[in-house]
């Protein structure tokens, strides 16, 4: 488990089960910015979701907190079926009003430090592609098109591939 990573006023650690309400918000707030036509209903419980993905014994969740408040998470853990030294990043998310401040990169500088001490070489994830933003934020981190995943027509997401190991 990661130890917690303290920036200045703000910690990076393991979620706790807890917060699941307030992680669910927190994604619901940062997924409504790239549907133009609003957020799609799609009929899963959040909070329960998020609670499991805690409660999960083979995933981690990271959360980065600052003055109390939850801003900023990220979800991973080994793929369905995938090699044993990829780890997959199923969910990232900055609170919206704190972007462009470093939490994001520091949230994925953790993650790293925690797949690295995990023994992962790889880690994969999929990003929907009207959102750009997201896009650009992990390209600037090094993640590049997934040759492995190339996009389906009908596919509403990209996939993406990051060396853990910088190889």
């Amino acid at each position: 488990m990661i130890s917690d990573r303290v920036q200045g006023p703000r910690v990076i650690r393991t979620a706790l089960a807890a917060e699941a309400e307030k992680i669910a918000a927190l994604h619901h707030r940062a997924r409504s910015t790239y549907y133009p036509d609003g957020l799609p209903d799609d009929g899963i419980d959040w909070t329960a979701a998020w609670r499991g993905a805690v409660e999960r014994p083979d995933g981690h969740v990271l959360c980065a907190v600052e003055a109390g408040e939850i801003i900023g998470v990220a979800s991973f853990r080994a793929p369905e079926g995938g090699p044993a030294e990829t780890v997959k990043l199923y969910q990232f998310h900055v609170d919206p009003d704190r972007w462009r401040a470093g939490i994001g990169r520091a949230l994925h500088a953790a993650c790293v430090e925690q797949w690295q001490a995990d023994g992962k070489r790889t880690a994969v994830l999929d990003v929907h592609v009207d959102n750009h933003r997201a896009q650009a934020f992990y390209a600037r981190l090094g993640w590049l098109p997934d040759p492995a995943e190339p996009p389906a027509e009908g596919d509403h997401h990209l996939y993406l591939r990051y060396a853990v190991d910088g190889e």
